[in-house]
C-alpha cells in the first residue's frame, strides 16, 4: 500500500495487511519536517534544500524507517506551488523505483526531527517588523495558499511574490517607493520589494499594472 499527503495516521491493523506493508511518500529530508506542512515550513525556516523520502510506515507519525531519500536544493524563487510541483514529479518516480529494488530499510535519528505544523491562516498576515528577508520567505511559503496578506486601507492586500533588498532604517510598513518594476516597503530591517499583489475583490497583478489603476504613494502606510 503507497500513500502520499494521506493525512491520517493509518492504525496497526491496516499497515500489517499487505505483505510488504506500508510506504509513504513524503514531501522532506526526513526526520527533518515529519507532519503536515513540510514544504511550507522548509520554506519559512529558509532550509537550502527539500527533498523525498520514501518510508516504511508505523504506528507514529511520520516515524518509520526510510527505504530512499531524493534531495533537491530549493531556489530563491521557489513558491510553495513550485517547490511541490517539482517535489511531486521526483516522488512519483521514487516510489517506482523503491517498489521495483525493494532498498533496506534504515531508522530514522528522532534526536534530529523537527515538526512541520499544520498551517494556520493567521501565519499569513505579515509583520513589518520582521526583517525583509523573513517576509518574502513568508510570501513564498503562502503561495498560492493561503495566500500572504496585509492591510491597506482597511481591506486585506495579498503580496504573492516579493524579493528583500538593503536599505536604511525607516518605520516598518511605510512604502518607499511605488514605480512600475515593484513597490518598495520598508521592513523591520533592510526593505521588501513587491512585484505582484491583489488588492480585496480585484486580480492578481504585476506591480506595474497594479499601479495603474490604483494610487499607492510614497508614505503610505501598510498593516495599519
Amino acid at each position: 500500500m503507497v500513500v502520499a499527503a494521506y493525512g491520517l495516521i493509518l492504525p496497526l491493523a491496516v499497515l500489517t495487511i499487505p505483505p510488504r506493508g506500508c510506504l509513504n511518500i513524503h514531501a522532506s529530508l526526513l526526520p527533518r519536517w515529519r507532519g503536515a506542512a513540510p514544504i511550507q515550513r522548509a520554506l519559512l525556516a529558509g532550509d537550502e534544500h527539500s527533498g523525498v523520502t520514501i518510508m516504511q510506515m508505523d504506528e507514529g507519525l511520520d516515524t518509520g524507517p526510510v527505504l530512499l531519500e531524493e534531495s533537491i536544493p530549493i531556489g530563491l524563487d521557489d513558491t510553495a506551488q513550485t517547490l511541490h510541483d517539482r517535489l511531486a514529479a521526483i516522488g512519483a518516480q521514487a516510489i517506482v523505483r523503491a517498489l521495483r529494488e525493494n532498498p533496506p530499510a534504515r531508522p530514522q535519528d528522532a534526536a534530529r526531527a523537527t515538526y512541520a505544523a499544520k498551517i494556520d491562516k493567521s501565519e499569513a498576515t505579515i509583520d513589518w517588523a520582521r526583517d525583509a528577508a523573513d517576509i518574502c520567505r513568508q510570501v513564498r511559503a503562502f503561495n498560492p495558499a493561503p495566500g500572504a496578506a496585509t492591510t491597506w486601507l482597511g481591506a486585506a492586500l495579498k503580496i504573492w511574490r516579493a524579493t528583500p533588498i538593503s536599505s536604511g532604517p525607516a518605520t516598518p510598513g511605510t512604502v518607499l517607493r511605488s514605480e512600475g518594476d515593484g513597490i518598495r516597503v520598508a521592513a523591520g530591517h533592510d526593505a521588501v520589494v513587491i512585484t505582484e499583489l491583489q488588492k480585496a475583490g480585484g486580480k492578481r497583478l504585476t506591480a506595474d499594472r497594479f499601479l495603474l489603476g490604483t494610487t499607492l504613494s510614497a508614505g503610505t502606510r501598510l498593516g495599519t
